[in-house]
């Protein structure tokens, strides 16, 4: 009962905002971005930490971005709540796109694509422009602590044409069914993978990487399309598409993965040193370390692939 009262809590705080003109909406969320810098003590000294360490800053330096970060976060989540605005008829004056061939390019190609992206700017709506923009959007997300948190953000996933997919071994056979079809399936490839992460260097320490990217770019030979959404100093985002990347196969599958894991991760890596006000800096990045490094998230994740793949040829013979 409770948590329905939060999910309509949250549904009448979107009705509202989404009533307010963008301008305001943005001005609001600026003054709430300065509120939650100065409340959010434990996240502030994690970021300006990571950002000191992980760019040689001056802690003077780091602090000036780390603030127009939660500036930027507040923007952000009122934006997420203005969601219900956007439309494909209306989207382009809140979102532009930058390099569209590139995408237009890779899915040409008939194996589905990897986006790989991160908690860049607003990622939220960096999956709502890639889908109203007409393309087959689909998204491996985590679930958030609060159910109904998650209920929201996956209704409005849905609502501008997402096809979304929780973490778990059903929904990821069901992400590889939609990658045979030759969707696009996006990766928010910046979190600590835990103790079955590849590991590999960020921002000069050992960090714990997912491997689904590079698993999925070599399953089904799909083009990697790394894509961030950045903030307009004006207002509103610009959808950055790089040119694709490529999953190089010399027939060591390990050191295959782990390789083309190191060029995704370099690329996260020179975006967020371009835009560094843009990423969640106080993400706890950098917890797992190697002590006894193991790839059982890779087995699993290329197994569960492995696994859909063979549920298409069954469905198929049985047709």
């Amino acid at each position: 009962m409770a948590s329905n009262w939060q999910y309509h809590m949250f549904k009448s705080m979107s009705r509202l905002i989404s009533s307010l003109p963008y301008s305001w909406v943005l001005l609001i969320g600026k003054w709430l971005g300065r509120l939650y810098y100065h409340v959010a003590g434990r996240q502030r000294k994690r970021a300006l930490q990571h950002i000191t360490e992980g760019m040689s800053l001056t802690v003077a330096e780091g602090e000036q971005i780390i603030k127009s970060l939660f500036t930027k976060i507040g923007q952000t989540f009122l934006e997420i709540m203005y969601t219900p605005v956007l439309t494909p008829q209306n989207f382009e004056r809140y979102i532009s796109l930058e390099n569209r061939h590139y995408m237009d390019e890779a899915l040409a190609q008939g194996h589905g694509v990897v986006i790989l992206t991160a908690h860049i700017g607003n990622w939220e709506w960096l999956g709502a422009g890639l889908a109203l923009t007409g393309w087959p959007i689909t998204s491996v997300i985590k679930r958030q602590p609060n159910d109904q948190h998650t209920r929201l953000l996956n209704e409005y996933r849905e609502m501008v044409g997402m096809e979304i997919f929780a973490r778990g071994t059903t929904e990821l056979v069901a992400a590889a069914k939609a990658m045979k079809k030759g969707k696009a399936l996006g990766f928010l490839a910046d979190q600590d993978a835990g103790r079955s992460g590849i590991f590999v260097e960020f921002f000069g320490k050992t960090a714990s990487t997912p491997p689904g990217p590079a698993v999925f770019a070599k399953r089904f030979k799909a083009p990697v399309v790394p894509c961030f959404a950045v903030r307009k100093k004006e207002g509103g985002h610009r959808l950055l598409i790089y040119e694709p990347m490529y999953y190089q196969d010399t027939g060591n599958e390990t050191e295959d993965i782990r390789n083309f894991t190191i060029r995704m991760t370099n690329l996260l890596e020179n975006v967020i040193r371009t835009y560094p006000d843009e990423w969640l800096w106080f993400q706890k990045r950098w917890t797992t370390q190697p002590d006894n490094p193991v790839m059982d998230s890779l087995k699993a994740a290329t197994a569960t692939v492995a696994a859909g793949e063979a549920d298409d040829r069954r469905e198929g013979e049985q047709a």
